[in-house]
This record gives C-alpha cells, structure tokens and sequence, in this order.
C-alpha cells in the first residue's frame, strides 16, 4: 500500500456489536489476602487533590465527578495539608462555621471543613505489607473509619509520603460484606496502635 494512499471503507450490517473493554482479572480478595490487596496505591493510581480555598459545592461535585469520596487537599503539590471527604462537607465543623460566623454555606471552601494535617495520622506502609485483610476489616471495625492513610517512611532524602489509602466502601465491594463498626471513630494514631 502506498503511504498516502486511503484504506478501504466498508458499509456495517445490522448486528455489529460495540467492543468491550477487557478487564485483567484480578484475584478474588478474602479477609486472608495481603492486606495491600485493598490498598489503593498512589504509585499506581493518580491521587485526587483539592485547593484549600475551593467552595464545598464546587469541591462536592469534583468529587462526585471523579467517584470519589476523598480528596487530598493541596495548595502546593505534593505537600498535603490535610483531608475533605463526602461525610465532612456536611459535618460539625461546617454547621459550626456557619453558625459561629453567621454564614451560608455557599461562603464556605475546603479549608473551613477539612480534617487538618495535625489531625492525621496514619497506618505504616511497611506494617501493611504484613498485615492481612482480616486486619484492615478489625482496624475499620474497631475504629468506626471510612478512610484510612497508609504512610511510606521517609527514603533517599525525600521526606515520608502518602503512599497509599483503604476505603471501607472499596473493602466492602472486594469482600462483599458490610463492615459495621464496633467501637466510636477515633483518631488515625490509634489506628496505627491497632495495626501493630
């Protein structure tokens, strides 16, 4: 064929189908699976961030865009400031902002509803990878979380990273099971106790 020349076209048929996309199967995930199984990894999957100053609403429909119920909240990338979720946007802090500062919600952002970076703490990654399933499903348990961090220790001069989080939505897809917790939310150093 010539290098300008046009391939042949063709009319379709009634019957042509669409392609499907093909999935790599995975493994099926069980409470005896590495616990890393369950772990969204950063490395692999791109982490989604938010600005601090962003309004709730715009940084409520970003995450229903990107099917998330976490973002990273970022004003310089890669250092975090802290967290926002789904269950934040209508938590205490934003129901005391509005009430303390006698505003509406559509005057607050990201910063005035977030969990904070000297709020968080978070599970060691070199734990996790000794850790199971059964261990991440006890610790969401025992904890009352819907998220959990997993922390990389500091390398090469580079300072320690998020490299990793748990979804109890995502463990509960994988296991096809509800996790109810047992014990109040409490914060991630314990959770990192637990882990240990």
């Amino acid at each position: 064929m010539l290098p300008d020349s046009a391939l042949p076209a063709r009319s379709l048929r009634p019957g042509v189908s669409v392609a499907r996309t093909l999935l790599a199967p995975t493994a099926a995930v069980t409470p005896a699976s590495p616990a890393s199984a369950v772990m969204t990894d950063l490395t692999q999957v791109r982490a989604v961030t938010v600005n601090p100053t962003t309004a709730l609403r715009q940084a409520e429909q970003f995450m229903i865009h990107q099917r998330v119920h976490m973002l990273f909240v970022v004003s310089e990338m890669p250092e975090l400031l802290g967290l926002i979720t789904t269950t934040d946007l209508r938590g205490d802090r934003v129901m005391r902002a509005v009430q303390e500062r006698n505003v509406h919600y559509e005057d607050l952002c990201v910063a005035d509803a977030m969990t904070p970076l000297s709020m968080l703490d978070a599970i060691d990654y070199a734990r996790l990878k000794a850790a199971r399933v059964s261990n991440v499903v006890a610790t969401l348990r025992k904890h009352g979380r819907n998220h959990l961090l997993v922390i990389e220790a500091a390398s090469g001069g580079e300072p320690e990273r998020v490299r990793g989080v748990i979804s109890r939505a995502q463990v509960e897809r994988q296991l096809d099971t509800v996790i109810e917790a047992s014990g109040p939310a409490l914060d991630l150093a314990e959770i990192g106790q637990a882990m240990s």
